[in-house]
């Protein structure tokens, strides 16, 4: 039996041209190679699973192959992992210090990853320091870290900082199309996006929950299938109770929220949602603000479809009760209750007028 791999490793990134959503920062580490103008220590900020630990590796076998991308050279034994959250004492960067000072014996850098850096202790943080500014002329530190917050000034003040961004929907949901592709498995467009969105920017998150969903579905990703297993909304589920708002049919609202609850959706996840569907209108009223939607083209369509049926005046207003029902939500008692008055209170906003 073949061993299984998942797509996170499977498909993690072995040069810069494969890294998704980091143009910027990839590019600059590029040129800092080729102008050999690399500094000494540098920092990766951003949340988790966006590509630091990605690019710090490729970063340093880029370093001793002389900025070429050569698969047939091997500078491993010249990289150094450490994890900063088991080893975050004072001893452990001591003895990091000491090996620093021992020259690389072939090729020109000894490079040091240390990953989740800010669990590093105070104590350790202040060992650390005369290393990072005065390191020996063979060594770069690649620091990473999820929360840049936690780090002290000093340490801060000697790197050069890199700030990775959240993967857009757009850009997770086109790397997640060539992974199906070349999978060869029958998937729809909407479902893929979904999966996007539930992943919030992480695409190592991303590729978790498409491997599930393989699995679950069968190889047939369908927007039924994936939505059901998530326990998530989709868009049609939104754009069906906008128009019953629209319509201020009360009666059927309250019926079709019951519903949800029933399959045992939440009811913070659903007002949080349609929030969400109503700013969506809300920025599709103006085709300069269309770009804000990260959805496919065939949903943006129904985007500009329904907002031409809903006031401005009554889209601003519907925002501000699911805000302020967002923000009850902790402290009621009646959960369901508050949500069901939110939606009343929305669907009689501009009754009668014309």
């Amino acid at each position: 039996m073949e061993t299984y791999i998942v797509s996170a490793l499977k498909y993690r990134p072995q040069s810069f041209e494969e890294v998704v959503g980091q143009k910027a920062i990839t590019k600059t580490l590029e040129n800092a190679i080729e102008k050999d103008q690399l500094a000494q220590a540098l920092l990766f900020c951003g949340p988790r699973g966006v590509g630091k630990t990605s690019c710090a590796r490729i970063l340093a076998k880029r370093i001793n192959s002389q900025g070429k991308n050569n698969s047939n050279e091997d500078f491993a034994f010249n990289i150094f992992e450490l994890d900063a959250a088991s080893n975050n004492s004072v001893d452990d960067i001591r003895s990091l210090n000491e090996q620093v000072r021992i020259p690389p014996q072939v090729g020109t850098h000894k490079i040091y990853i240390i990953d989740e850096v800010h669990m590093l202790s105070l104590g350790a943080f202040n060992a650390f320091l005369k290393t990072l500014e005065e390191p020996p002329k063979h060594v770069i530190f690649i620091l990473a870290t999820t929360e840049k917050q936690k780090i002290i000034p000093t340490i801060l003040s000697r790197c050069q900082t890199f700030d990775f961004k959240r993967i857009s929907v757009k850009d997770c949901k086109k790397y997640l199309q060539k992974i199906a592709t070349d999978q060869n498995i029958e998937f729809e467009e909407e479902a893929l996006e979904l999966i996007a969105q539930k992943a919030d920017g992480a695409l190592r998150d991303a590729l978790s929950i498409y491997d599930r969903m393989v699995s679950f579905t069968d190889c047939k990703l369908s927007v039924k299938s994936v939505s059901e297993n998530l326990n998530i909304l989709d868009h049609d589920t939104f754009f069906s109770f906008t128009q019953l708002i629209l319509n201020h049919d009360i009666p059927a609202l309250l019926i079709d929220f019951d519903e949800l609850l029933q399959k045992g959706f939440d009811e913070l996840q659903f007002i949080t949602g349609l929030g969400y569907h109503l700013r969506n209108l809300m920025v599709s009223k103006e085709n300069k603000t269309l770009h804000l939607l990260e959805v496919s083209d065939g949903t943006q369509e129904k985007f500009k479809e329904q907002t031409a049926k809903a006031p401005l005046p009554f889209l601003l207003d519907a925002i501000d009760l699911t805000s302020r029902c967002e923000m009850d939500y902790r402290n009621t008692k009646n959960k369901r209750l508050l949500i069901e008055l939110c939606l009343m209170q929305i669907a009689s906003l501009h009754f009668g007028e014309k």
